[in-house]
């Protein structure tokens, strides 16, 4: 049990929607894959329901706000038309702002080319990078399997380390692989932030994790996990209310968050 007088850490963590977030980390506020268009200006994600258009909501109230205290951008995946992690209207907002924009020496050179401020991390993700005066890693993705997984854009996820901040694992688009399991279970992150939309397209299995994936991968942990990836693309079946029902069945309700759209997170560790 903690003393009534210890010093404790704390973050705070704002669900957009889908993966866009923003972090507050000491004096940084980081806005992570930005999709700022408007409800039904993206494309259909799948073939065979053309009439539904992304994203299926819009952004929420809270949304220009937090935007404007936005002093840096991380991107965790932007090629092969993943629109659902960097948008036109994104592009065009860190653009005309100028906003840094920290990702990997992959997608450098594409952001570059649409004059974004781009601060590429070194290449090589083994050991741990400088990071806006702490520390970070890149954990690969795997973004689908079989022929689906060939076609996608994979990416990475971030594990975040900061003096006097709670550790942070981005995990990206991924589904629950070995390799993740493995880096969560070494590095037990204070907090991690994991799609659970169990996005899929007309063939194939999941691209994203699902329910069954964020509850094995809570269970693995002893830190907090937020979901996100939630009831904003037409591929993504999963509803809170559905993830809601499985952590509280799972015993992780208390570990698990499921924030709304606008909801900020205050996590003490």
């Amino acid at each position: 049990m903690s003393h009534p007088y210890e010093e404790r850490l704390i973050m705070k963590i704002t669900q957009l929607r889908n993966a866009t977030i923003v972090l507050e980390i000491g004096t940084h506020r980081i806005l992570v894959d930005p999709m700022l268009a408007p409800k039904d200006a993206l494309p259909p994600l799948k073939f065979l329901d053309q009439r539904q258009r992304n994203p299926v909501v819009e952004l929420p109230v809270v949304a220009d706000a937090m935007l404007d205290s936005v002093t840096h951008c991380l991107i965790t995946h932007c090629q092969k038309g993943h629109f659902d992690h960097l948008d036109r209207a994104g592009k065009e907002w860190l653009r005309t702002r100028q906003i840094p924009v920290i990702c990997t020496p992959h997608d450098a050179d594409y952001l570059r080319q649409r004059d974004l401020n781009v601060c590429p991390l070194p290449v090589g993700h083994q050991e741990p990078q400088a990071f806006l005066g702490g520390q970070v890693r890149t954990v690969p993705c795997s973004h689908g399997r079989g022929m689906i997984g060939l076609l996608m854009e994979h990416g990475v996820g971030y594990f975040i380390e900061m003096p006097g901040e709670p550790s942070l694992y981005l995990s990206g688009d991924t589904l629950l692989t070995p390799a993740v399991r493995d880096f969560a279970a070494r590095h037990q992150p204070n907090i991690c932030v994991v799609p659970a939309g169990g996005a899929r397209f007309d063939v194939g299995h999941e691209i994203i994790m699902g329910t069954s994936e964020v509850i094995e991968f809570t269970l693995a942990l002893k830190g907090t996990v937020i979901a996100n990836h939630l009831e904003a693309l037409s591929h993504c079946p999963v509803s809170r209310s559905e993830l809601s029902a499985a952590a509280a069945h799972a015993g992780v309700a208390d570990r698990l968050r499921i924030p709304e759209d606008g909801e900020t997170l205050e996590l003490t560790v």
